[in-house]
């Protein structure tokens, strides 16, 4: 059952900052746990292993009314080390996806369509807009001090790509943003390489080299906080490898996947969204992506399996009812999180909880 999402897809990412949260997220009814916290998240004991991603949670308000459903891991949306405006309205929209989006069917194109229905399948297309660092490190305490036992907040940063910025220099952003970050409150930190940045077709998770460069100088930054890096899904077998031992090396944890970016179109073969040639491709999110989540978790327990590898599995990619997270456990989730479904059910935390409770 599809409630109204706590994010307004009506509504520009500035309404939705300024007057959301929406919905059951807005009517003061607190989900209690019972019992002492007893699952492990790198070092902070929490009430469940499942919570929000990165994406809806755009700030503090947004964060306390998740924690006040009983979604325990509560992603504060990404920032960067600077202000970055948000793309223009609208943000979020339906797509039509016959299945799942698979690998071949996304270098093809994808057509939006109005309403959302079951399945749900979207595509949200933000930019990573951020605040001054001043204001999102003032906000994510405030959000910190909204947890309740057995909750806590991870906070999503990255860098920023500049017209003929070096190398060092785009190194030395993510540094920065990861310093700003460690004088917050958080406990977990995460660095978002799975968004249109640099690298290979564009997200810098693909860009091995570089992940590599950035997770060491960040990692260094941080010192023992935890870490997790947020990666796209990897078509090469090899690639994924050599990522899983970067991120043993440097890292605490890997979050599996994103999105998968397509080329979005109105019923007429135009760009659908408005704005340059950056938002012809966007990210695909909910329902038809959980093979891709799923196909990585998969993957990564084996790899770290064979190799004797310590980093946690965060599952992301088409959660929408309490079997998909119980089915990523099964796949070697040590971790699961949802975007989508858990903005249209206020409830999937706590449904979640009654089966883990059984």
């Amino acid at each position: 059952m599809l409630h109204t999402p706590f994010y307004d897809p009506e509504k520009s990412y500035e309404e939705n900052f300024t007057e959301g949260p929406f919905g059951a997220f807005t009517d003061g009814k607190v989900f209690k746990d019972e019992g002492e916290p007893k699952y492990d998240f790198l070092g902070v004991k929490v009430n469940s292993p499942f919570g929000i991603a990165a994406g809806p949670l755009v700030n503090s308000k947004f964060i306390e009314a998740s924690f006040e459903k009983g979604f325990d891991l509560c992603v504060y949306k990404t920032v960067r080390s600077g202000v970055y405006p948000a793309h223009p309205y609208p943000n979020v929209v339906s797509v039509k996806v016959d299945g799942d989006l698979t690998y071949e069917k996304a270098q093809g194109e994808v057509e939006m369509q109005a309403g959302f229905d079951q399945p749900l399948t979207i595509t949200n297309s933000f930019g990573v807009p951020s605040r001054t660092p001043e204001f999102w490190q003032e906000d994510c305490d405030r959000a910190v001090g909204y947890a309740g036992i057995g909750q806590t907040v991870i906070l999503s940063f990255m860098g920023t790509a500049r017209e003929h910025q070096t190398r060092d220099e785009f190194i030395a952003d993510h540094t920065l943003v990861a310093r700003l970050a460690k004088q917050t409150r958080a406990k977990v930190f995460e660095m978002n390489l799975s968004c249109p940045n640099v690298g290979n077709e564009g997200l810098i998770c693909y860009d091995l080299d570089m992940t590599e460069a950035l997770s060491k100088a960040v990692k260094a930054e941080l010192g023992q906080s935890p870490l997790i890096l947020k990666v796209g899904y990897f078509k090469n077998d090899a690639d994924l490898e050599r990522l899983a031992e970067i991120a043993n090396k440097y890292a605490e944890g890997i979050a599996v996947i994103n999105t998968i970016q397509t080329k979005i179109v109105d019923d007429k073969g135009g760009q659908a969204l408005p704005g340059g040639p950056d938002r012809l491709r966007s990210g695909v999110a909910g329902a038809s992506i959980k093979w891709a989540g799923l196909e990585m978790t998969k993957k990564l327990k084996q790899i770290r399996e064979k190799l004797g590898f310590n980093y946690k599995i965060i599952g992301v990619g088409g959660v929408m009812i309490p079997d998909d997270f119980f089915e990523y456990r099964v796949a070697g989730a040590d971790f699961v999180m949802s975007v989508t479904g858990a903005m249209w059910n206020p409830y999937l935390a706590q449904e979640i909880k009654e089966r883990l409770a059984q």
